[in-house]
């Protein structure tokens, strides 16, 4: 009997090793509800509380010598009450928002905010934590709180997984899209330190992909063999399909030495990923 629990407790020990240390993408999968959207709308959404709290937390830390040199981290141990209540009350309006009549400009927008808004509202609803991978809202075995339904909007439910796999990248096909969304991890792309509007998206996009492909965690050259984040690996299909385009997607925002390391290269030989919470220290 002994041997029986020693076997079982090694066997969950490993599922939950397996569990932090892979991902399994979800595919992109068009919700045709979401299609809907008024193109001669000039209603604008206001994303001010986001900006408040997101100017407020977040460390750029650019100018560290430390590990998180160039990762943005958020201060969740610092986020008072009142800006707790806030930021769920800035949750609570957008998903009021009749959001099918608005543009696609502003719906993009608000899409993004949301999807980051709602996972560091996930994050402070459980901190402290290690990794949002150990946020288990849809059973024991699951990883992360990306499947559990959160908000309604429009009398739809919705998770996490729903706004980016099902909203997001299917309706805009933006490979950048990776770039917005974060999972409160040190291996994403960063928490941005605005809010994404109309107006800002195309230059914060392409700001925040330029960021993340510059930086180690996103691409690495060692040895001549290329490292890439597992972003590129999970979302091939959003890249281009092969190493071949994701290389390409790479050379178009990578600084030298890293473009010109990039053209001697033709294949990924592996893929990396930090799941630690993006926790200022």
């Amino acid at each position: 009997m002994r041997l029986i629990k020693t076997a079982l407790l090694c066997l969950l020990s490993l599922t939950f090793t397996l569990s932090i240390n892979t991902y399994a993408a979800p595919k992109s999968e068009l919700w045709e509800y979401w299609l809907q959207n008024d193109p001669k709308s000039k209603m604008v959404i206001s994303h001010n509380p986001w900006n408040h709290f997101l100017s407020t937390y977040i460390e750029t830390n650019s100018n560290s010598n430390t590990a998180v040199k160039g990762i943005n981290t958020l201060k969740y141990a610092s986020v008072t009450a009142a800006d707790k209540q806030a930021l769920k009350s800035y949750i609570a309006t957008l998903t009021a928002l009749p959001i099918s009549q608005y543009n696609r400009n502003q719906q993009r927008a608000y899409w993004i905010n949301l999807y980051n808004a709602l996972t560091v509202d996930v994050v402070l609803d459980h901190y402290p934590v290690k990794s949002i991978m150990n946020i288990k809202l849809s059973g024991l075995f699951t990883r992360g709180p990306w499947k559990k339904e959160l908000i309604s909007v429009e009398q739809q439910s919705l998770s996490l997984n729903d706004i980016e796999h099902r909203i997001l990248r299917p309706i805009w096909k933006d490979p950048r899209t990776h770039y917005a969304v974060n999972c409160a991890s040190l291996g994403c792309p960063n928490l941005s330190t605005q809010a994404y509007t109309a107006e800002n998206m195309e230059q914060q996009l392409e700001q925040a992909a330029t960021a993340f492909i510059n930086h180690p965690r996103g691409v690495e050259i060692k040895d001549g063999t290329l490292i890439v984040s597992s972003i590129y690996n999970w979302f091939k299909e959003d890249f281009g399909g092969d190493d071949t385009q994701v290389i390409k997607h790479l050379e178009q925002y990578a600084k030298e030495p890293l473009k010109h390391q990039l053209s001697k290269v033709q294949s990924i030989f592996d893929d990396q990923y930090n799941w630690q919470l993006n926790e200022a220290r």
